[in-house]
């Protein structure tokens, strides 16, 4: 399969995936085989989710103004002028250039999504109505089109009109507190763009939903979804279950569950455990040489547990032995742990390549890469790999043939700088 990453029964090794395809070659086709996307979305959000639909097969086609997608030029990590969350970000994508601030742009915008499936947006409210690009007037031409829009906090409300980025939304939704206690202590925001990632994740799986609806239906609709939705659907089954009953009858616990405890500092390093069942406990207890703490009345008592004793005391007796040693002992007690893994170590933890969840490539202009593999893993229909990410405009000429334009048309765009 020459655009895809080549197979020896389940064994993947370096391919070429080439920039400039419009076949998947010999792969079998993905479960989106077929569809095609309008993909207008810019940063993280939008191209996460456009990228895991192209994975699973779609046609993805990134429209991009002039100046191109902001993330090209992010001062990440980069390499003979690849930036490697770009490429993460847009992978199994084409890009063409259109120029959407003018007339002729929104036209040629409009005759090409008479013929897409999905148009995918995640400008401000107010943006796609300025662009005479609104779902009411696409709905029109398109009436079969699954139009996604993606945005921080909704159409309506008061923060409505404001830029709105993913620290802003763990501000909002209390993900910034999730590590640290706000009344006494400073708010501590994840270290990843975490309600971005999600959100992307929930608008695929909601696009997929509507194209499904599509299906038996024959009407298409407007799939929304809010960072902010997303990040509090994300909190609600275990960080906000103070808040699930409504009244005053309903008691509270004084703070959520905290997770520090599942770092234990060893005699060499670190290591998580996270028992939950008695036998995962009495396990512990046994792999740490330890008596059945849950039976001592020092421990245990009637009003409760003493968790800072008992805390102390594992602390303590994990210490004594080293993560090789904790690996076996808890792995034979069947108690769930892990070595914490440095993100280095990742790259060569035995589990990650046992099930293959980094892929590696040669992107033509980047070199050597790696990347995770789609999450999804389809018996039938596989997800792939089968093209990397496009350079700006790269395929604007074959796109817009393919959509009806001619020749003397696509040179004219080209001359207008409509289009390049």
């Amino acid at each position: 399969m020459p655009f895809g990453l080549r197979r020896e029964g389940a064994k993947l090794q370096n391919g070429n995936l080439g920039t400039d395809t419009t076949s998947k070659g010999n792969s079998m086709a993905g479960p989106l085989d077929g569809i095609r996307v309008f993909d207008l979305t810019t940063i993280y959000s939008g191209p996460i989710c456009a990228s895991i639909l192209g994975d699973q097969g779609a046609d993805v086609i990134k429209v991009e103004a002039p100046d191109g997608d902001w993330m090209r030029n992010a001062q990440f990590i980069q390499r003979n002028g690849v930036s490697a969350a770009f490429a993460m970000l847009n992978r199994n994508k084409r890009s063409i250039v259109l120029d959407l601030s003018t007339e002729e742009g929104q036209q040629i915008a409009k005759k090409m999504i008479e013929q897409v499936d999905v148009v995918i947006e995640n400008f401000r409210p107010g943006v796609m109505e300025r662009l005479n690009l609104s779902y009411d007037t696409l709905k029109d031409i398109n009436p079969n089109l699954i139009f996604a829009s993606i945005n921080g906090v909704g159409h309506s409300g008061p923060y409505a009109g404001r830029r709105v980025y993913d620290a802003i939304i763990q501000a909002i939704s209390g993900v910034a507190t999730l590590q640290s206690d706000p009344s006494v202590e400073r708010p501590v925001m994840i270290n990843s763009l975490i309600c971005d990632k999600l959100t992307a994740m929930a608008a695929a799986q909601s696009i997929s939903s509507a194209l499904f609806a599509r299906e038996r239906t024959g009407v298409g609709q407007r799939v929304d979804v809010a960072m902010l939705d997303a990040a509090l659907f994300f909190l609600w089954p275990d960080n906000m279950l103070n808040y699930t009953f409504v009244g005053d009858d309903v008691p509270r616990l004084p703070h959520g569950a905290s997770h520090t405890n599942m770092v234990r500092k060893t005699k060499d390093g670190y290591i998580c455990t996270m028992p939950v069942q008695r036998e995962e406990w009495l396990g512990t207890f046994r792999a740490l040489e330890l008596p059945n703490l849950m039976e001592d009345p020092t421990y245990v008592t009637d009003t409760g547990i003493n968790n800072e004793l008992l805390q102390a005391t594992l602390n303590e007796a994990f210490e004594h032995f080293t993560v090789e040693e904790l690996n076996e002992r808890l792995e034979a007690e069947q108690v769930p742990f892990s070595k914490i893994n440095s993100r280095e170590d990742v790259i060569n933890d035995p589990q990650v390549k046992a099930i293959n969840s980094l892929w590696e490539f040669d992107h033509p202009f980047g070199g050597a890469m790696r990347q995770a593999r789609p999450p999804g893993r389809f018996s039938e229909t596989p997800a792939e790999i089968f093209r990397c990410s496009p350079e700006l405009g790269e395929h604007t000429r074959e796109i817009l043939a393919e959509f009806g334009f001619s020749e003397d048309e696509v040179a004219e765009f080209t001359q207008n700088n409509i289009a390049r």
